[in-house]
């Protein structure tokens, strides 16, 4: 990225923030982070103002999308990505899976830049094949209660898809498993931030359903050297991009009270409905096309993790 402007649309989010400085320190020429902080948080971008080369766009890219000057790779990170975010935002969860989709592809179609598309495990919804493989054309509910989101996701494939065989741009796909990590917000729904939180506190953690359900947790850091390996690379077909560790939830409260040091009861809650029962990513491509695999161990990313939420406390702020 040595030398590269770069346009990450969806650039204050959890994932957008942690490429942005990543592409920084690899040297690129500019990085613009587009935003409309919907989701995302000015605040995960703040330690990043006055870098050379850094710019920060507030902008729906659903109502338009216009940045001045040479760009040579479109990230498209932009989307609600947690249940609660996108059952409050339905319709904007799908209005940026589709029209914002089709904005950022025609400006890397106007700039000749390579645009890569933030996709999703979500794809495969509840998976009947064990582990996801790309070849897998998934098991989702067109109109269950996640479907603003998974849809939202599957259209944008396409979308990327016919961009790049009727009018030659260069894409990238990535479909991105459970990740985390520092600047994920505490309130978000997902499991590592609520766990995490509730260690903290000293509650219960909140289990739903029996808690054999599996997933399989990124870090960031791993998951965003994955993005820039295969926006890099010539790999035009999807790749999973996640840590192939599978864990129940019951092993992962476990591993966040090991983590923490704290933490209550294991409590049960109804499953949501459509709740993936497994997720567990094959990267046979990952490995053998990009060179790519996880290396942080789990334990060592709560850590670091657990050790931010701690220091947003002591600051007396919420992230």
């Amino acid at each position: 990225m040595k030398g590269q402007r770069v346009v990450v649309l969806g650039g204050a989010g959890f994932l957008g923030s942690h490429l942005c400085e990543r592409l920084l320190d690899d040297g690129a020429a500019g990085v613009v982070s587009v935003d409309n902080y919907l989701t995302g948080s000015e605040r995960n971008v703040e330690h990043l103002r006055g870098r050379p080369g850094f710019e920060v766009v507030s902008q729906d890219i659903t109502e338009g999308l216009s940045v001045d000057g040479p760009v040579h790779y479109v990230f498209n990170m932009a989307s609600p990505a947690s249940p609660i975010d996108y059952a409050k935002l339905p319709l904007e969860t799908m209005r940026v899976g589709s029209i914002g989709t089709e904005n950022g592809l025609r400006l890397a179609q106007a700039k000749g830049a390579v645009f890569l598309q933030a996709s999703t495990s979500e794809i495969y919804g509840d998976p009947l094949v064990h582990p996801q493989r790309e070849d897998y054309w998934g098991n989702v509910n067109s109109i269950g209660p996640r479907a603003c989101y998974d849809e939202a996701k599957r259209y944008g494939e396409a979308l990327v898809m016919v961009f790049a065989r009727s009018y030659g741009v260069q894409t990238r796909i990535v479909r991105i498993f459970n990740t985390y990590g520092p600047r994920m917000r505490l309130n978000d729904g997902r499991v590592v931030p609520a766990f995490v939180g509730q260690a903290l506190r000293g509650e219960d953690f909140t289990v739903f359903g029996d808690g054999t359900q599996t997933r399989s947790f990124c870090y960031v850091r791993d998951l965003v050297d994955g993005l820039v390996r295969l926006a890099l690379s010539d790999v035009t077909d999807p790749v999973n991009i996640g840590n192939p560790r599978e864990m129940t939830m019951l092993e992962f409260a476990e591993a966040v009270r090991a983590a923490a040091g704290g933490g209550g009861r294991i409590i049960h809650k109804p499953l949501p409905k459509d709740d993936p029962k497994q997720r567990k990513p094959d990267i046979t491509r990952a490995r053998q096309l990009l060179g790519w695999e996880p290396r942080v161990p789990l334990e060592e990313g709560l850590r670091e993790t657990i050790a931010w939420f701690r220091s947003v406390a002591a600051r007396g702020s919420t992230p």
